[in-house]
């Protein structure tokens, strides 16, 4: 009987052993598990993107939009990227690095941010907003990422955005301007894209607030031989120039307001127009910033 006995208790201890053993594996890897799967705390950031510039007095409209956005969303991280590739390689020969949107996504990915609200500084849904919006789906799709990242609207998005854009445009022409004085605002304009539309549209808003209000494109429609026309029927003497551009940057300082025999300036001046330029991108006015914080505010609603 001692034998049996002595069997089963050995039998007994075992299995005691054997149950301890297992019920501690498992509870450590069940609490490995559970603090594998916990989501991680919430870590937001702003990428703001623009085409970027090399001109000192254009950055004005990027720092400008740059402030109101941490005014905007305080103890928030803010990030920035140009799409340019040719500005980013000169701005890199003056010892200043700015990334590409991309690259600038993977840098926020690799720090573990789990929300990222991206802020493109374009004027229309053109070709460089699509392009921008296809590459930040490709970095939401990717395992172990961001939880969520999402593209702002640009500036001019619906027909409440071209009004209140219209509206704070005009607001900003020099007071000393007289009613039969002429105001042309250069566009970038996008002749192979639909979004160029949005152009002539808004040139007819301008015009239905002041009719003496246009707007032209350097590479789209309407360009500057579609509006001497009209122009010239107005009897304009004095045109003033303004950048309908987020900054005023190349085409604003040299297409628009250059001396070359091309520029805006020296077509207008040569049909005996006086001209009087004023170099302030789209982003420097407050009013008009507002329109695109507005958008991010929207894409931030959803974190």
């Amino acid at each position: 009987m001692r034998e049996k006995e002595k069997r089963e208790h050995d039998m007994k201890t075992g299995w005691m052993i054997w149950f301890c053993a297992v019920s501690l594996i498992l509870g450590l890897t069940g609490n490995g598990l559970a603090a594998h799967g916990e989501k991680p705390p919430d870590k937001k950031a702003i990428l703001l993107v623009g085409f970027g510039t090399t001109v000192p007095e254009a950055q004005k409209a990027l720092d400008n939009m740059e402030a109101l956005t941490r005014k905007a969303f305080p103890e928030t991280e803010v990030r920035w990227a140009y799409t340019s590739g040719v500005i980013r390689a000169k701005l890199a020969k003056e010892g200043k690095k700015l990334d590409s949107p991309e690259t600038a996504m993977a840098k926020l990915m690799d720090e573990k941010f789990t929300h990222v609200a991206v802020l493109p500084l374009h004027t229309i849904p053109g070709r460089e907003y699509h392009d921008l919006q296809h590459n930040v789906q490709l970095f939401a799709q990717m395992a172990g990422g961001f939880r969520t990242i999402l593209v702002a609207r640009p500036l001019l998005s619906s027909h409440e955005d071209m009004e209140r854009v219209a509206k704070a445009m005009t607001a900003h022409i020099p007071k000393e301007r007289k009613s039969q004085d002429a105001v042309l605002l250069m566009g970038h304009g996008s002749e192979h894209h639909p979004a160029d539309a949005v152009y002539m549209a808004m040139n007819q808003i301008f015009q239905d607030l002041d009719p003496n209000v246009f707007v032209g494109t350097v590479e789209g429609h309407p360009s500057l031989e579609e509006l001497l026309p009209k122009l010239e029927a107005r009897k304009a003497r004095k045109i003033y120039l303004m950048p309908f551009m987020a900054v005023a940057g190349d085409h604003a300082r040299n297409d628009m307001a250059g001396n070359e025999p091309d520029s805006w300036k020296s077509i207008l001046t040569g049909k005996g127009i006086a001209c009087e330029t004023i170099l302030k991108g789209t982003a420097e006015y407050p009013e008009v910033a507002e329109v695109w914080l507005d958008h991010l505010r929207a894409v931030w609603s959803h974190f």
